[in-house]
């Protein structure tokens, strides 16, 4: 049954809902106020044909509000559509009484809160899906200013985490006979080297040494959620600049040994901390390998967005995980890189990414590298550190030229994956953990590394 014939059927559904639905209500002026009333009203219908037209109309209503409008309809939820406190305390005085798993089962019923059953019915609209992932995005925009808001993100956040796992997404081949369309929003989704315009892209897609996919969701049609662009090539690479060039040497697919994951993008913001699913590269590596079985390196080249701000803190800090020699060295870097830094400081700079990796903290624990945690949960280890591996403006300025190998061994991806999600273990190589002996005063590489 095609996404056209399902996509017809509910909007056939929804103009039956829409005739139903009283002329005056249609009509109902627009604002938060109004339109939280319908959202409560949304609750309460029980017919298919009228609670789909009526989601319908919620969402075209958000959509005309100013950023203003939609900023105090998202509060109203907040404020507004938590769980039935009556019903919840009820719920905890039965279990309290008899600990039973119907009870048990009764009091999470009653604690969630109703938001997420209007994020439920307004899905159930043609585009509803795509409506709430923009509808997150700007939630985003007023979260710090309104941090009530943070309990509406955990509602977007949980039902989204089911409706975007890996068993929903389809992975196509990216090429130059794939709709321009889609091609259009490779192009602009691009977030980590971007293209310059349509040549750009095709010496990216359509040369036999070079590949792309990305991941798609039934839900959102011909939007991709994350894309991937793969250099096949016979060496790991320790620069992009040599991977992008316009008069590069092509090989041929079959000559190739490695394949180098060179840029991933996510393309929706409103999916930003959704988990698609631990293995997506590993899908993607199924994929080269039903092409090309010979090839035995999978390994990335990949950027340290962060690097760059996290230094300038260490170096400033009361106390830091940089020690004093590696600051005094590092101090003419503070304010960031405009220039390539000077060969003195490859060692000391290649010591304090690496405790970057192994010692940079977010305040939930993990690795404070965004990157990193996708690969690392992906089953990677952090193989090497390239340093000047990026030149370019956005390099310089985000990690003074660093990029960073993720290597992806097949025998070993599953092992590694357990090992960080269980145990917060971050893998790294022999050549990774010499870059922290003590040269130059620098202080030696601490015991508890792992190949």
């Amino acid at each position: 049954m095609s996404g056209n014939f399902i996509s017809g059927l509910l909007q056939s559904i929804t103009d039956r809902g829409r005739e139903l639905l009283s002329k005056a209500r249609r009509e109902e002026d627009v604002s938060p106020l109004g339109l939280a009333r319908l959202a409560g009203e949304l609750l309460t219908r029980r017919g298919e044909a009228t609670g789909v037209a009526l989601a319908e109309d919620v969402l075209a209503r958000y959509a005309q509000l100013s950023p203003e409008g939609r900023r105090d309809f998202l509060l109203q939820l907040a404020h507004e559509f938590g769980s039935d406190r009556t019903a919840l305390e009820r719920a905890i005085d039965t279990y309290r009484k008899d600990p039973s798993e119907l009870n048990a089962l009764r009091l999470h019923e009653a604690a969630e809160p109703r938001r997420q059953e209007v994020i439920r019915r307004l899905n159930q609209a043609p585009g509803g899906t795509a409506a709430l992932v923009h509808m997150r995005e700007d939630l985003f925009l007023h979260e710090r200013d309104k941090p009530e808001l943070r309990a509406l993100d955990a509602d977007f956040r949980h039902l989204f985490s089911s409706w975007f796992n890996r068993g929903f997404l389809v992975l196509r081949k990216i090429d130059w006979n794939t709709p321009a369309n889609i091609l259009e929003k490779i192009i602009r989704y691009e977030a980590v080297h971007e293209i310059q315009n349509w040549d750009d892209l095709r010496r990216r897609i359509e040369p036999p040494d070079r590949r792309c996919f990305a991941f798609f969701h039934p839900r959102l049609g011909d939007e991709p959620l994350i894309f991937v662009e793969v250099a096949l090539t016979q060496e790991m690479p320790e620069a992009i600049a040599p991977l992008l060039a316009s008069e590069r040497r092509v090989i041929k697919g079959a000559q190739a040994n490695t394949a180098v994951f060179y840029s991933i993008s996510n393309c929706q913001e409103g999916l930003r901390g959704i988990s698609f699913g631990n293995f997506l590269i590993k899908q993607v590596v199924e994929e080269l390998r039903r092409e090309w079985p010979k090839l035995s390196t999978f390994v990335t080249l990949s950027p340290v967005p962060d690097f760059a701000r996290w230094l300038d803190g260490e170096l400033v800090a009361e106390t830091s995980l940089l020690p004093t020699d590696m600051r005094q060295a590092l101090a003419e870097l503070k304010g960031g890189s405009k220039t390539a830094p000077p060969e003195h400081l490859r060692k000391p700079l290649l010591a304090a990414a690496v405790l970057y990796f192994t010692q940079g903290k977010t305040a939930k624990g993990g690795p404070r590298d965004g990157v990193a945690r996708f690969h690392l949960g992906n089953g990677a280890r952090l193989e090497r550190i390239n340093w000047q591996g990026d030149l370019s403006k956005k390099g310089l300025a985000q990690a003074h030229g660093l990029m960073v190998n993720y290597l992806y061994e097949l025998d070993e991806i599953e092992a590694n994956h357990e090992a960080f999600a269980d145990r917060g273990e971050i893998i790294t190589s022999g050549e990774v953990r010499q870059h922290l002996k003590r040269k130059n005063g620098l202080r030696a590489a601490p015991e508890t590394a792992a190949d």
